[in-house]
């Protein structure tokens, strides 16, 4: 899901500015890798968690629901604004 490159670029860049040195056993590689799947699962996790609570514990309360899809079609923020 996350662009490993862009990833790696920005660890080294991050790295760099902290002044942190990687062990010799380590790629950097390694390092991106291991960073988007800890990401990866954190977000993901985050999901569910809104997810159930969005969704009240899969019993939609659909007249809360319905207002906030209400506000957001009043901001003018919609999904295909965003795509």
């Amino acid at each position: 899901m996350l662009d490993r490159r862009l990833i790696k670029e920005f660890l080294e860049e991050e790295f760099k500015l902290a002044g942190i040195i990687l062990p010799e056993t380590i790629s950097i590689d390694e390092i991106a890798e291991a960073f988007c799947q800890y990401t990866e699962d954190d977000y993901f996790e985050w999901l569910r968690d809104n997810y159930k609570s969005f969704f009240n514990y899969d019993n939609p309360n659909w007249s809360w629901i319905i207002d906030t899809v209400n506000f957001v079609r009043q901001s003018g923020k919609t999904l295909s604004n965003n795509i």
